[in-house]
């Protein structure tokens, strides 16, 4: 895990070398004074000399990993410094308040994931993502069942089943709204058993307890815990998705035991880049372009190859309508698992 975390922090470092100058001429604004030689931003004064990127997690997860590199890809499109902040707390929604309070202008951006978009129907905030603007939507990925390599557990349905006849199984958790909460609720729902859930603050210290054996199980994300399945340390039991993981062709899909989970399937996190609403349509289009282009580096693809990511790419309408496709199903799982009292 640490050359992966060195590998990581390479990647960061090669990418602020790697755009294009063609990147910056995607800025440029169709008006007179853009065509005379200027930008969107000299236009209307955005960006500033510095934007300030609020991560809704630790560092070292899943999220900070993703926006961290591409943070430096995107400030010198924007000819600006992205001072980045981790913000945890309360499945995210310390940062998302934090943004939420700051003026609209595009100084403050948040980078998260997909909780919000369930805090209001699980009694975190009244904030969701309709509160914000989507910059870029960067990509989800595939997650998993998985226990230590010690444990007694070989398969999903047998962890249902000791749950079931009234063992206890602990799992893992980041809170209610958090990733293993979530997919709990979706097992719950479908199977009826029920887990005593045990909160850490991060997928790090989570995928930590269950390798020392102080919980059962958790849902772990492929960049979380491959470096695990190569060595031995994780038995992954099953993955959510409707197609194998090349890399980890052996771990069955959990539809081979539970079919039912088929009709909320392909699932998983996703990743963005948000500003607070009202904020100027042009400062949007600005960012948006600016964070595409970042999206869109070799060295940056390379990298959401490297932690499994499936990219996706999307902003403005295309954005908004996954993640309210996103919403609408997990609110029905959530329905289902009567995990909404």
């Amino acid at each position: 895990m640490k050359m992966k975390k060195l590998l990581a922090g390479v990647f960061a470092a090669a990418l602020a070398g790697s755009l294009l100058m063609g990147s910056i001429c995607s800025l440029a604004s169709e008006d007179d004074s853009a065509a005379a030689g200027g930008s969107i931003g000299s236009v209307i004064g955005y960006p500033p000399r510095e934007v300030n990127g609020i991560i809704q997690w630790d560092a070292g997860g899943g999220t900070d990993s993703l926006m961290r590199p591409l943070a430096v890809l995107a400030q010198d499109i924007l000819g600006t410094n992205i001072i980045i902040t981790n913000k945890s707390g309360e499945t995210g929604s310390v940062a998302t308040q934090y943004v939420y309070d700051q003026e609209a202008d595009g100084t403050n951006l948040l980078m998260g994931a997909e909780n919000p978009a369930l805090y209001d129907t699980l009694g975190i905030s009244e904030l969701t993502y309709d509160n914000f603007e989507c910059v870029l939507l960067i990509g989800d990925e595939t997650t998993g069942v998985v226990v230590g390599k010690d444990s007694p557990y070989n398969s999903l349905t047998e962890i249902v089943d000791a749950a079931k006849n009234g063992e206890e199984v602990t799992l893992a958790t980041t809170g209610t709204g958090g990733l293993p909460w979530e997919v709990a609720a979706m097992i719950t729902g479908i199977t009826g058993a029920e887990f005593t859930q045990v909160e850490y603050s991060s997928d790090a210290s989570a995928k930590e307890a269950v390798l020392a054996g102080e919980c059962d199980f958790t849902i772990s994300k492929v960049q979380m815990g491959y470096q695990e399945y190569k060595s031995g340390d994780y038995k992954w039991l099953c993955m959510l998705a409707t197609e194998p993981v090349e890399l980890m062709s052996d771990v069955p899909l959990i539809t081979a035991e539970y079919p039912e989970f088929e009709e909320y399937l392909p699932w998983g996190p996703f990743y963005g880049v948000f500003v607070k609403e009202g904020t100027d349509a042009q400062v949007v289009k600005i960012l948006a372009s600016a964070f595409s282009a970042a999206y869109l580096d070799s060295s940056y693809r390379t990298m959401l190859s490297y932690f499994y990511i499936n990219p996706l790419g999307y902003t403005g309408d295309e954005a908004k309508e996954y993640i309210d496709n996103w919403r609408t199903n997990m609110t029905n799982i959530l329905e289902k698992a009567d995990a909404l009292q």
